[in-house]
């Protein structure tokens, strides 16, 4: 291989010669038909769930083995090129998008189910398995994995790792770091790292928990270790109707404040019952301002007790209906709703941008009401379903990106929606990262100095900042060119949010 290139020496050269370098060092480890470079082969890679924004990546790289990935990102690190790990592209933060001078590292090859263990209750996988793929095989052992974004048909352990994914069922069993035990991956120089152990607790500094969520910046993950958990004996879901939004958003804290902690709860708003209720006909009542799910999982017995609490909690704080589940499958039709609102945005909707942040409980009727009085604001629609028991929002913002000044009026409702959640007491993410789209509402929420630290975490990890370059922390220029762009344009609306 050719002697190596400092990375100015690199971003000199020009793209198609760039190209040819990356592509002759990459082939010095990868088969022909592991490697694109051709538009027409690249295109698919341009984004990921966040098709908004695209990008064609210089290469795509899609190894077969784990000696293969740790010599390409040898190879770029030598080069100083940038790498892009991903999964299937489901993530909704334009995390997986490519870097138009760098390397796309799929992992799509990385699909296998290396291990079931009912004793110890775990899998070992790699990285490309599917999230429901995990459930399937464990089920014979009567055991399944209990993160369950909406996209598990299709989204991988990888990209659940990189994104710190929940799902419907989070409020009880908890996201992706609480499920998963151990990792193992390679460092952007390409040496061998792991996570976590087989045993309860590791030695030294908890690292696990800041490589998981950290959206592919600090290592690529190729084998997870994941728990099972038996699967419950019973399930039964309840579905409340609400003729407002507030006493919808009251009756989520009245049931945590009870002391119950449902196996879900989520809550979608009219707009969003009706589209979803024309796509999978579920029976939502579609006279209803807002609609609970609550469902609740154990013994028989524990359920019973369990639903008819919820119940009473529900009526008291001003249900209109309550429908309670009789069998598994009207269990799951309750759910196919939910489970399906993206798909169903997207038959009412030429395009959309789901949003991600998190409030407090108690904030969640605020919330929809400051989000109905943006709609005005912005003249767009905006449908609303998320993971009301954990202040979890997933606004849908619908707009046609064929209409001039749509997108950038979505992009200016997005930020509004996050950084109001900020305002009130709140993040400005919750399970689908930053990647490239919140890098702006994440000056509003963190200081130079949080920042800086953040910096420092991924330079201990990738000191050349070749791994997902770009991503989730906004640099200290970004943030000063937000804030003078937020004066200028009368945006900074929250007397408690910093002036820059």
């Amino acid at each position: 291989m050719n002697a190596p290139l400092s990375p100015d020496s690199l971003n000199a050269l020009q793209r198609s010669e760039r190209q040819a370098l990356v592509v002759k060092g990459l082939l010095e480890c990868l088969p022909a038909h592991a490697l694109l470079w051709n538009n027409e082969d690249t295109t698919p890679y341009e984004c990921d769930g966040l098709t908004a924004y695209r990008q064609r990546p210089l290469v795509v790289a899609l190894p077969e083995t784990q000696a293969q990935v740790a010599a390409v990102l040898k190879i770029c690190h030598t080069l100083g090129v940038p790498v892009v790990a991903r999964g299937a592209g489901t993530g909704l933060s334009g995390g997986a998008m490519p870097n138009a001078v760098g390397v796309t590292l799929s992992m799509a090859k990385f699909n296998k189910i290396l291990k079931l263990d009912p004793v110890s209750r775990t899998a070992l996988v790699q990285c490309g398995v599917r999230n429901l793929a995990i459930s399937d095989a464990a089920a014979p052992l009567g055991l399944y994995y209990a993160p369950d974004p909406s996209s598990q048909i299709a989204c991988t352990i990888g990209g659940n790792v990189a994104e710190n994914s929940g799902g419907v069922h989070c409020l009880k069993y908890g996201l992706t770091l609480h499920n998963i035990v151990k990792l193992k991956g390679f460092t952007m120089e390409g040496e061998p790292i792991e996570f976590g152990s087989d045993a309860l607790d590791a030695p030294g500094y908890d690292l696990m928990s800041v490589v998981i969520g950290s959206e592919g910046m600090l290592a690529v993950v190729l084998e997870v270790t994941v728990k099972l958990i038996p699967k419950p004996q019973l399930a039964r879901c309840i579905m409340a109707s609400f003729d407002d939004i507030r006493k919808a958003g009251d009756a989520v804290a009245a049931v945590i404040a009870a002391g119950i902690i449902p196996a879900g709860l989520e809550m979608m708003d009219k707009p969003m019952t009706a589209a979803v209720e024309d796509y999978v006909h579920a029976g939502y009542d579609l006279s209803a301002e807002a609609i609970l799910l609550c469902e609740s999982d154990g013994t028989p017995e524990e359920v019973e007790e369990e639903i008819g609490r919820m119940s009473t909690v529900l009526l008291a704080a001003g249900a209109t209906k309550i429908a309670v589940s009789q069998n598994e499958q009207e269990r799951l039709t309750f759910w196919s709703g939910r489970k399906n609102a993206f798909p169903a945005s997207g038959r009412i909707s030429p395009d959309y941008m789901c949003m991600d942040s998190t409030i407090p409980r108690k904030r969640v009727a605020d919330i929809l009401l400051a989000i109905a009085e943006m709609e005005k604001k912005y003249q767009l629609r905006c449908v609303n379903v998320f993971h009301a028991g954990d202040g979890n929002l997933h606004p849908l913002i619908l707009f046609d990106a064929n209409i001039a000044d749509q997108l950038h009026r979505a992009e200016l409702f997005g930020a509004d929606i996050l950084e109001t959640s900020v305002a009130m007491g709140g993040t400005v993410t919750g399970e689908h990262g930053v990647g490239v789209e919140k890098l702006n509402s994440m000056c509003v929420q963190f200081s130079a100095a949080e920042n800086e630290q953040m910096f420092g975490v991924k330079r201990a990890f990738d000191p050349q900042g070749l791994l997902n370059p770009g991503k989730v922390i906004p640099t200290l220029n970004r943030c000063a060119e937000y804030g003078k762009m937020l004066v200028r344009g009368g945006q900074i609306k929250h007397p408690d949010l910093p002036r820059f």
